[in-house]
């Protein structure tokens, strides 16, 4: 077998991950990520029983009980960057034997469940609502470093969008990744189901004007009129097509549910967003502790 070199696989002095600080022993085979550390607490204090927490920079994980299930709570911060850490860290930390450093002959998969916050693209789908994400497409350009192949519908999608769009070449090259469908048809009633959009940043990537004009002005328009038989763009933010992107190609089970705390079509925001990412912690932790 392969051994993966210490500048490769860092773990510290107390034999845990380099960013996450976690040892395999403590964390849970169903995950729930969320961008703000503070979101961390918000969704743990649910737990029955918390029984580790750890701090380093912006990952914050508590692990717990939720009924009979072992839950692993784990902050990421924002953006793709970050996801890259940490998509990649959970996935060592079951699949990597950390004394012999090499990759374990039989491999985990990990449930991992985003629950962040959302812009909406849609009129319809107005804020305080929530979306489960269908598929994740990744204007960010992360899964691009890594090798990986989209099914027939997939492709599709792909292709109607940069036509669509006309983004690729000077911007990024769009990807695309599909939820997990065994954990997708948990989420159903009371959720909207749609096409999530990741970009890399939250201002000129998402088509916010402040004082830097845009080399793509008509982004939200683009995005809000795409269409693909019954596929349509419910919304965007900065997490999501990563997830989904190495989450698949480490075979594990990811979806990501986001409350929507504004629409950029109608140009209202959540009167309470604390509110509204609340009642989407309570139903999805509900809907996980069944599954």
């Amino acid at each position: 077998m392969h051994r993966i070199a210490e500048s490769e696989l860092i773990i510290n002095n107390r034999g845990a991950i380099y960013h996450l600080d976690l040892r395999p022993n403590e964390l849970g085979q169903t995950i729930v990520t969320v961008g703000d550390p503070g979101r961390v607490a918000e969704v743990s204090k649910h737990f029955d029983k918390i029984e580790f927490t750890t701090t380093h920079r912006e990952f914050v994980t508590h692990t717990g009980w939720l009924g009979k299930k072992r839950i692993s709570v784990v902050s990421t911060g924002i953006g793709p960057d970050n996801i890259d850490i940490v998509l990649n860290e959970l996935d060592a930390l079951v699949n990597i034997d950390f004394d012999s450093r090499e990759i374990k002959p039989s491999l985990t998969s990990l449930r991992i469940i985003r629950l962040g916050t959302s812009g909406s693209l849609q009129g319809n789908i107005e804020v305080d609502s929530m979306v489960a994400s269908t598929h994740g497409l990744g204007i960010d350009n992360l899964l691009n470093f890594y090798r990986h192949e989209n099914n027939d519908e997939e492709k599709q999608i792909l292709q109607q969008f940069i036509a669509h769009t006309q983004l690729s070449g000077n911007i990024s090259a769009p990807y695309i990744t599909s939820a997990a469908p065994s954990l997708l048809k948990h989420f159903v009633q009371g959720y909207h189901h749609g096409i999530t959009v990741t970009c890399p940043g939250f201002y000129g990537p998402q088509g916010r004007v402040l004082r830097l004009g845009l080399n793509n002005p008509d982004l939200i328009d683009l995005l809000t009129q795409f269409s693909f038989g019954n596929h349509s763009i419910n919304n965007f933010e900065m997490e999501t097509s990563a997830i989904y992107g190495l989450g698949k190609l480490l075979g594990h089970q990811c979806l990501s549910i986001s409350a929507i705390v504004a629409n950029r079509v109608s140009k209202k925001f959540s009167a309470d967003g604390a509110l509204a990412v609340q009642r989407m912690i309570t139903k999805s932790l509900e809907i996980i502790e069944g599954m």
